[in-house]
């Protein structure tokens, strides 16, 4: 439930920001920012084998240049993100993206493994930047408008990441993964242009000590429920979509459908088409109708994996260019519910007490990317022992867990 201070502070917003403020081409930029401050983080899962080629390592070596992207990100969202409630938020998120720059151009020239593995750990720990844009733009939005606006922006998110791969394996058949790099800096810098221009200072709501700010972590996780409730269901469906997406190389690689990399990045690009479902999802939650489009989604999640389990199963046998169409439209049911849950839950927790905006936004993306390396980390296994049929099982099941979690949840608890 909303404080007296969320409540005020929207209140103010309303007065002192008109909606005009954040326009549909505004929206549309801050949108593909996300997306490609979160493209850098996934990209390199499919450059691992030209860069161990290039660089004159194991691909066991390589493989921690995309770990490091992803632990990267972990300490920015612990250790950086905290800084948005303590510092004025435009100059923390330009200078983010400017260690971003350079940190791309650097990867681009290096000769050396190790070198690259530390500037992936600066890539990953900029891109925590996002949790601090996307309070920033929500900021600037009156409350009547900010779940459309919110949902809009943060499509760029899971956006990023299902065209991360297919994007980043044609650029590197093409160019190389160097020219991949290059061409991220060249971007990055152009936009950190951009965004010291379009956006507006904000000063954090009662800013505290940077050590005060870090150690409230645990302490705020623990007396939000609303917080705490939507992280966790954010968590079960990134678990459940990183598991469809991690798996579904292998499958669509083997028999029947033996499709080339060119094909898999084909498919990656067809499940996009989900992102649609973030501005609707949005505007479900300015009307009133968070909980129950939340439960749709969390739906979603299940029909999908069910789907892709027959579609990928005995169909795929049988026939499979029925078998591979449906396993596009799992793709993008998959997608659209994951999307949708995740756009809801930011909307609540970006409606309570602003004063730990930056904090709280850093909790529940960094809940849900656990959420997401739980998932990835079960498709060995899983894949080993049942197959992709296993896997299906596995994320359909965490789908139905997101559900419950979401129909237990107390009304009051949602703005």
């Amino acid at each position: 439930m909303k404080s007296s201070t969320a409540a005020a502070y929207n209140a103010r917003i309303t007065e002192v920001t008109p909606a005009a403020q954040i326009t549909p081409l505004r929206t549309v930029f801050f949108a593909a920012v996300v997306g490609l401050f979160i493209f850098d983080i996934f990209a390199p899962q499919v450059m691992l084998g030209d860069i161990a080629r290039d660089l004159h390592v194991d691909t066991a070596r390589a493989s921690y240049v995309s770990t490091g992207t992803m632990l990267g990100y972990a300490l920015g969202l612990l250790f950086v993100v905290p800084l948005a409630d303590v510092i004025e938020n435009r100059r923390l998120v330009v200078s983010m993206a400017t260690a971003s720059v350079a940190a791309l151009g650097l990867a681009a020239t290096t000769k050396s493994a190790l070198a690259l593995i530390a500037l992936s750990v600066v890539i990953g720990a900029a891109a925590s930047l996002i949790q601090v844009l996307v309070p920033l733009v929500g900021s600037l939005v009156p409350p009547s408008s900010r779940g459309r606006v919110l949902g809009n922006v943060m499509s760029g998110l899971l956006l990023g990441i299902m065209l991360s791969r297919p994007a980043a394996t044609l650029i590197t058949d093409a160019f190389g993964w160097r020219a991949f790099y290059a061409l991220s800096a060249v971007v990055i810098a152009i936009t950190t242009v951009l965004l010291r221009m379009m956006l507006a200072e904000r000063e954090p709501q009662n800013p505290i000590a940077y050590g005060a700010a870090v150690a409230s972590l645990g302490a705020l996780l623990r007396r939000e429920p609303l917080l705490r409730s939507r992280s966790l269901t954010a968590a079960l469906v990134m678990a459940a979509f990183s598991m469809f997406w991690t798996a579904i190389v292998m499958r669509l690689t083997s028999g029947p459908f033996h499709l080339s990399a060119r094909g898999v990045a084909l498919f990656g690009l067809a499940g996009t088409a989900g992102a649609v479902v973030a501005p609707l999802a949005g505007r479900l939650g300015d009307r009133g109708l968070g909980r129950p489009a939340t439960l749709a989604s969390d739906a979603a999640v299940i029909v999908s994996l069910l789907l892709a389990l027959v579609a990928g199963g005995s169909l795929a046998s049988s026939s499979p260019l029925l078998g591979l169409a449906l396993l596009v439209v799992a793709a993008m049911l998959l997608d659209g519910g994951a999307i949708g849950d995740q756009t809801l839950g930011r909307r609540a927790i970006n409606l309570l007490d602003p004063s730990a905006i930056g904090r709280r936004n850093g909790l529940f993306v960094g809940i849900f990317f656990l959420g997401g390396a739980a998932g990835s980390a079960l498709v060995g296994p899983l894949s080993a022992v049942a197959g992709f049929t296993g896997v299906c099982i596995a994320g359909a099941l965490f789908g139905v867990a997101a559900l419950v979690v979401s129909a237990v949840s107390t009304r009051s608890d949602d703005p």
